[in-house]
């Protein structure tokens, strides 16, 4: 198994740089379009426990849309072979840091989706 090749990083690269554009405008469309879109996708986050495509796109259809603007710091993504990848960034937001941990796969006919996905406070 190739770790980190190249063309596969630029492209898990490009696909967690337009879901962090997305994020901090809250273009839910293309949140919704970037996660699996399957029963099977779970996200963890600070207060919530989401199963599924369904629960994850509530969340976020309820989620305020201000306030969201944030700093990524150290930010590693790696890549095993050409159809897995994960994604981990510490982020800085009103004062507080937080980190951030992707599991990606590319899927046919949809390319890179976010299929697991865990986001917590750290003070």
């Amino acid at each position: 198994m190739e770790i980190n090749h190249p063309e596969t990083h630029a492209e898990v690269s490009a696909a967690f740089a337009r879901y962090e554009q997305a994020l901090v405008t809250n273009d839910v469309a293309v949140l919704d379009e970037l996660f699996w879109d399957s029963p099977h996708t779970i996200r963890y986050g600070a207060g919530e426990n989401l199963y599924g495509a369904a629960e994850i796109q509530a969340f976020r259809a309820a989620r305020p849309s201000v306030g969201l603007a944030r700093e990524l710091d150290r930010t590693v993504i790696t890549t095993f072979g050409r159809d897995f990848a994960t994604a981990n960034t510490l982020f800085h937001r009103n004062g507080k840091v937080g980190r951030q941990s992707q599991s990606w796969a590319r899927l046919p006919g949809l390319g890179w989706r976010v299929v697991s996905a865990h986001v917590s406070m750290m003070a």
